[in-house]
């Protein structure tokens, strides 16, 4: 009697990408039970696969693998025999393999021709009795590493044998790929005559090998070969190759791999192919990303396309295309790339008014992420970078780039950053580098004049500016002695983030007719340096702070942390702090990964830990989203019974930002700074929130993620009724 069999299979490498979404949620959407096992975690399973460790079946953390391809499938294919093995009944698929139709197979044998008139047996669908001889078999060749296998050409044998009378045998892993896979299956089958159990390539491949290509041409090349015989349908992870090369990672238009992903509901662009081998693609970037929000990005060369979609697609950015050419000018002509690529993101869910051409030096603005792959520093010269990095950088950038070796590229960036290298690779003979670029602050003495100019103006007459230690400053701007507000901004935004070149808030206080106090910091320093301490010290000492009926110390995430840690200066002022830290001590809170820059400061001292200290002030207010775990962290440290936690869900850690695009900010933080700001009209305002995209997207996630996929349809089509919400748009072309 058929029975429908359960599969198993085995990932190592990080994240999925679309195709082995694609197979793995064939099996659950036909109805067929499929394990996956791992030895990590991995974020983008699909719903209804298994998930195993792989340590029940190989406690290990020796991933051998075929050197010479870069390829774990060596691990893989010693991985499944023990799995069949120790799991009875179970047959292995690799994981591109679809599900074509439920494998009903009675037999305990299941294995299959991988060509036409050829012995060669394929091991990407494998099954076996558990305790079968032919298992067995198999199992005790694997055990010799140096092992020189009988079905190895005699020419490769002899080599072999040379090696190892010499003294240095060849290990496995450097052996020819498939020694352990269909080589090895093909000769224990045929050598203990079970080849009368292999099925025809129709089963299993019925799209051979040299045919795979059709599975990326139009849908009838490889419909026409595929069979009512066909179970597990082998899509060739080869392919990856030449999707990444030639289709930005991601399934063709009109082709046999789209029409699969259309019929499984994959969103590919969410989990672009990154890699095959040694060759990294670009769509591989995103896992580079090491930031929390990424609101723009920006391509100066044009060659960043399926990142930038990636981006899109998880961040809800704006695109931004630079229109210049290799000498970094702008020409009346436009690139000939422009207009293939707005093409290329229109046809894949990028909404045309979120794409913007840059075609104009006054246009030229500051973003998150920067591309700039084959490009300045690779193909052409790197002076001509200057101008975007000088304009286009702020502090939480990051720059994306390809380094020739010679060029000149690591020396000249030094002025603007630190590099990471991501990969290397050659091309034309020449060695190039891809990096990621975090940029620093604007050095001390070049920030310094400028701000100090700027910040004497402001300080008029009555005020003072005092600058100080590597790039700090505090700046005082007298008004009313009613109140005085403490701001903790950063040199590096306020000089280079905001046209006016200001410090926050300073229009605003100003409209007040408030005093201000400003401390600049020169980097991301969290203000953990001495000169700041005795600052605050001798403001303290000298009773600066008594002058004003009242004073309010406010900042924003590390200007959050400084309110809170620096108002033990002024006893009985208010704090108001949006997404702050409690301290970056690591020996306090070794769960917060953020913030490396600053791991190794001193955050002891009566200014160190903000949890602790701000139990001088009157009144804390910190307004955070309790579903950012490291921020939920660091705002539950915060115990003191003069604290208020205003919470803001989904909103993320720029929850300023967020607020400001709801247009709530300058009541909330007017309210707050007056003192008038009640619990009851925070979450009032907050209300707004109901029609602002980022919570809905944020909402209809949640649902999707916990489950509750009903709920999510009727809040998808509620939202869709308010707004032409995209994200949640494309999750509810997901769910149907």
């Amino acid at each position: 009697m058929a029975r429908t069999r359960e599969v198993g299979t085995l990932w190592i490498g990080g994240p999925l990408s679309w195709l082995e979404q694609l197979c793995l949620k064939s099996f659950v959407d036909k109805g067929q039970k499929i394990t996956l096992f791992s030895y990590e975690d991995i974020p983008n399973v699909p719903d209804g696969v298994i998930r195993r460790d792989g340590r029940e079946i190989i406690d290990t953390d020796d991933f051998i693998k075929y050197e010479q391809k870069n390829s774990f499938a060596l691990f893989a294919d010693w991985f499944r025999l023990h799995m069949i093995q120790k799991c009875p009944g179970m047959i292995w698929i690799d994981t591109d393999v679809f599900c074509h139709r439920p494998m009903t197979y009675d037999s305990d044998y299941v294995f299959g021709y991988e060509l036409p008139d050829s012995p060669r047996i394929n091991n990407a669908v494998l099954g076996m009795p558990s305790d079968s001889e032919l298992l067995r078999q198999m199992l005790d060749f694997t055990e010799d590493r140096y092992s020189i296998a009988p079905f190895l050409p005699k020419a490769k044998q002899r080599a072999m044998q040379q090696a190892a009378e010499s003294g240095d045998p060849v290990h496995i892993t450097q052996q020819p790929w498939g020694v352990w896979g269909p080589m090895m299956v093909t000769h224990f089958v045929h050598a203990m005559d079970w080849e009368h159990c292999a099925l025809p390539v129709s089963a299993f491949y019925p799209v051979t090998f040299p045919e795979r290509y059709k599975f990326m041409r139009r849908v009838a090349l490889a419909k026409q070969l595929i069979t009512e015989d066909t179970t597990a349908l082998h899509l060739w992870a080869s392919n990856k190759r030449q999707l990444g090369n030639h289709h930005n990672g991601l399934p063709p238009k009109g082709t046999y791999l789209a029409k699969l992903v259309a019929e499984t509901g994959i969103n590919p662009v969410l989990a672009p192919i990154k890699g095959r081998g040694h060759t990294v693609f670009d769509g591989a970037l995103i896992d580079e990303v090491d930031l929390t929000e990424v609101r723009s990005v920006a391509d100066l060369t044009g060659k960043a396309r399926s990142f930038v979609l990636a981006l899109h697609h998880k961040f809800d950015c704006d695109v931004k295309l630079v229109d210049v050419n290799r000498r970094g000018k702008f020409k009346p002509e436009e690139e000939p790339w422009i207009a293939d690529y707005v093409t290329f993101l229109t046809d894949h869910e990028v909404d045309s008014d979120r794409i913007e051409i840059i075609t104009s030096e006054d246009r030229i603005k500051p973003v998150d992420v920067l591309c700039n792959l084959e490009g300045f520093g690779d193909r052409y010269k790197v002076p001509f970078l200057e101008k975007f990095l000088t304009r286009m950088l702020h502090s939480d950038t990051r720059l994306f780039m390809d380094i020739r070796k010679g060029s000149g590229a690591f020396p000249f960036l030094k002025a603007f950053g630190t590099n990471e290298k991501i990969a290397m690779h050659e091309v034309d003979g020449h060695e190039v580098t891809r990096v990621k670029v975090l940029p620093k602050p604007p050095e001390p003495t070049d920030a310094a004049s400028s701000w100090a100019r700027i910040a004497t103006d402001l300080a008029g007459k009555d005020g003072w500016y005092r600058p100080g230690e590597n790039g700090h400053s505090l700046l005082f701007m007298p008004r009313s002695k009613d109140t005085l507000v403490v701001t903790f901004d950063n040199l590096d935004v306020a000089m280079n983030n905001r046209k006016d070149r200001r410090p926050w808030g300073y229009s605003f206080i100003k409209e007040q007719n408030w005093s201000m106090l400003s401390a600049i910091a020169g980097g991301w320093t969290w203000y953990r340096e001495p000169w700041v301490y005795a600052q605050f010290d001798e403001l303290k000492q000298s009773g600066f702070f008594k002058q004003f009926q009242r004073v309010v110390f406010y900042g924003a995430s590390m200007g959050g942390y400084a309110a809170c840690a620096f108002s033990p200066a002024a006893p009985g002022c208010d704090v108001v702090a949006i997404s702050p830290q409690s301290t970056v001590d690591k020996s306090v809170v070794p769960w917060e990964t953020r913030y490396k820059t600053v791991w190794d400061r001193d955050f002891t001292g009566p200014y160190g830990d903000a949890a602790q200290v701000s139990q001088a002030a009157r009144r804390v207010s910190i307004l955070y989203d309790p579903y950012e775990p490291l921020d939920a962290g660091h705002a539950a440290r915060f115990t003191n019974a003069n604290v208020s936690h205003l919470r803001a869900p989904l909103l993320g850690h720029r929850l300023g930002s967020s607020l400001l695009q709801m247009g709530i900010l300058h009541p909330i933080i007017l309210g707050a700074l007056n003192g008038t700001l009640t619990e009851a009209e925070f979450y009032t305002l907050l209300r707004a929130r109901r029609q602002f995209p980022r919570y809905q997207r944020e909402l209809f996630n949640r649902a999707v993620k916990k489950g509750h996929k009903d709920l999510a349809r009727r809040l998808g089509a509620h939202i869709l009724k308010q707004n032409p919400n995209r994200a949640v748009r494309l999750g509810l072309k997901e769910l149907s």
